[in-house]
Formats: structure tokens, C-alpha cells, sequence
């Protein structure tokens, strides 16, 4: 079975941030983005007019030397010091698919207010004791936030939202509870199969990925429709019965990888589909992916405008619009995804 080549579209976010935007470029951009999201679900975010480049690299320096320490010190932080999601994951804590992860990270959340670390996700942040890791931190934070709402206000054009739709919208995801993760991937032990991180769907809203120069480590799956994927580094098969074929996403300089998750793909009612995704060992690399989510408490379903997209307009006002998706509230959603993400003693964090 023969199948088409694929690769990743990069779209640069520059129209958006013009002071004085011009409509027509807006709009290309965001035409380009609605095709990458129905098409493949990944796309390369250019933000060299966003960022400078000095900034993420600092990031990486950072995480370096945090994960460099003996692991005495790293586990003064540990998740088990709070709520058993915030701070450090020793090698193979996380678990994707029932299977633990070969590699180390710490995880950050957005602070809430009255942290409570005996309730799931509600402690407080815990930050390495190196000097300037969490100002920087925290600058690539805000960065991230501001860019989550600027791409989530391009996609509502390429939607074809109306501006009270996206102000609808843009009200489920102004106080975002987001995520991020610094990642370092060690040498892998030799009874090892080859992955750093399993084939995983993001269940977020968009995550925002910037990685080191490793080539061939994350690997995006394509839907190709008759194709059947073959693994010449003779990896085991990830992708079940659909069809497609594994594509690298490659670092590309002055872009992050962006992908969909699964929120996105509950208000397009399916037009959007977040998408399998694998880290490869590749040698020793570090990884910084941002999540951008919807506000803890926002209800997630269908929109309108994506209704509109993928119905015949006689059929519109049908009894139920078209809803193949329940909605969900995106705090309860999150709790039951991440309460099995890391092992401790055999079982999930909240198990």
C-alpha cells in the first residue's frame, strides 16, 4: 500500500501581534490554521516575533542543572511533598498507558487560591533551589498564557466564530489552569524498548512545546486512510487500528511544536482530533512542554460555529444541533485523567 509523505505546516503567528492587524493576513493565518488542526492535528507555531531565542535556551540551561544533581537533592522536591502532582518525578514515575515513562520531570500547575495539598491538584508549586529557575520560569510562563489566548482567538476565526462566540469562547479560558512540564531523558537502561514517553493523546486545550535540538525523538501519528505504519527502528506498534504512518516533528529554531488536545476536540464535536504522539530515545535531551487549558471550572461542548462547519445548512436546526460529543467540566475531566499518571507503589496518584 503506497502512502503520501507528510510534514508538519508551520504557520507563523506574526499577523496577530501587530498592533494594527491586517485583516487579510489574520485571515490567512488563521485559514491555515484551521486546515493543520482538521488535517493533522500538530502544526509548527513560528513565534520568532514573539520570544527571544536567548529565552528558552536559558530554560534548557536551567533544567540541565537541576537534573544533573545527585538525586538526593531532586528529591527534595518531590510530588509526594505536596499534592502528589506538583514537583519532581523520579525516572519511570510517570506512567503513560499502564507502562512507565523513561524519563525524569517536574511538573508545575497553575497557583490556586487556599492550596490544600491533601486534595488532588491543589497544592503549591515546588521550585529546585537553583538561582534563577523560577524567574525565568515564571517569565516563560506568562509568555505561554499570552500566547494560548492569541491562538485560541486565531482558531475561533478559522472556526468562522462571530466576535460574541469568541468572547464566549475566550471567557473559558481567560484564567487558565495551566500546566508545565520540564522533561530530561536520560540514557535508557538495556532492557529497554526504545521510548522515552508512550503514544499519547493530550487531553488539554493546547500544548506548546519547545525542545532541544535532538532530531527523530518526537514522533506525530498522520491518519492516512489505507496506509499501514512501519517501524524501521523496529519500535513496537502504538497507533491500534487506525491507519496512518509515524512523521517526525523535528525542532525547528524559533518555533514550538503546537498540538490540539482533547478539549478542542469536544468543541468541534470531532472536526478537530487530538492526535497520537511518541517520544523516541534519542540520546540524553530535555523538553519544555507548556499546556494551556481551559479555566477549572469552564464547560466544555460543542460550539456552534463547528456545528455549522459540519452540517448541511437544512439541517441546522435539527433536535439536538448535531451533538455527538457530551460535554464535560473541564476540572472534573482533568482529575480523573491525571489521577493515573504517575506510579506510586503500583497504583495511580489518587487511586
Amino acid at each position: 500500500m503506497t502512502y503520501v509523505s507528510a510534514s508538519l505546516p508551520i504557520i507563523d503567528i506574526a499577523p496577530y501581534l501587530e498592533a494594527e492587524r491586517d485583516p487579510t493576513k489574520c485571515q490567512s493565518t488563521s485559514d491555515t490554521l484551521h486546515n493543520a488542526c482538521v488535517e493533522y492535528g500538530f502544526f509548527y507555531l513560528d513565534i520568532s516575533q514573539f520570544i527571544d531565542p536567548s529565552e528558552p535556551e536559558e530554560l534548557t540551561r536551567l533544567a540541565r542543572e537541576f537534573f544533573a544533581l545527585p538525586q538526593e537533592e531532586k528529591d527534595k522536591i518531590s510530588l509526594e511533598h505536596q499534592d502528589n502532582a506538583r514537583g519532581y518525578q523520579r525516572l519511570k514515575q510517570n506512567v503513560t498507558n499502564g507502562k512507565a515513562d523513561n524519563h525524569e520531570g517536574i511538573d508545575f500547575y497553575k497557583p490556586v487560591e487556599k492550596p490544600d495539598r491533601s486534595k488532588p491538584v491543589w497544592g503549591e508549586n515546588q521550585w529546585p533551589d537553583i538561582h534563577g529557575f523560577k524567574h525565568k520560569y515564571e517569565q516563560w510562563i506568562e509568555k505561554m498564557k499570552k500566547l494560548g489566548l492569541i491562538v485560541m482567538e486565531a482558531m475561533s476565526v478559522g472556526l468562522k466564530m462571530t466576535t460574541e462566540e469568541w468572547m464566549e469562547l475566550r471567557a473559558q479560558v481567560d484564567d487558565s489552569f495551566w500546566v508545565m512540564r520540564t522533561i530530561g531523558y536520560p540514557p535508557l537502561p538495556t532492557d529497554d524498548d526504545g521510548f522515552s514517553c508512550g503514544a499519547h493523546k493530550d487531553y488539554g486545550c493546547l500544548t506548546f512545546l519547545y525542545a532541544d535540538p535532538t532530531r527523530g525523538a518526537l514522533q506525530v501519528f498522520s491518519r492516512q486512510s489505507g496506509a499501514t505504519a512501519s517501524d524501521s527502528d523496529g519500535l513496537p506498534a502504538e497507533h491500534g487500528a487506525e491507519e496512518g504512518i509515524w512523521i517526525n516533528a523535528d525542532p525547528i529554531p524559533n518555533c514550538v511544536v503546537c498540538n490540539i488536545g482533547e478539549m478542542w476536540e469536544i468543541w468541534t464535536n470531532g472536526l478537530y482530533k487530538s492526535t497520537l504522539h511518541r517520544v523516541v530515545h534519542r540520546g540524553s535531551s530535555y523538553r519544555i512542554p507548556f499546556f494551556f487549558e481551559p479555566n477549572f471550572t469552564a464547560k466544555v461542548a460543542p460550539l456552534r460555529a463547528a456545528l455549522h462547519l459540519l452540517l448541511p445548512h437544512d439541517k441546522d436546526s435539527s433536535s439536538n444541533g448535531g451533538q455527538t460529543y457530551k460535554s464535560v467540566v473541564y476540572g472534573d475531566f482533568l482529575l480523573r485523567k491525571v489521577g493515573n499518571n504517575f506510579a506510586l507503589d503500583g497504583k495511580g496518584k489518587y487511586d
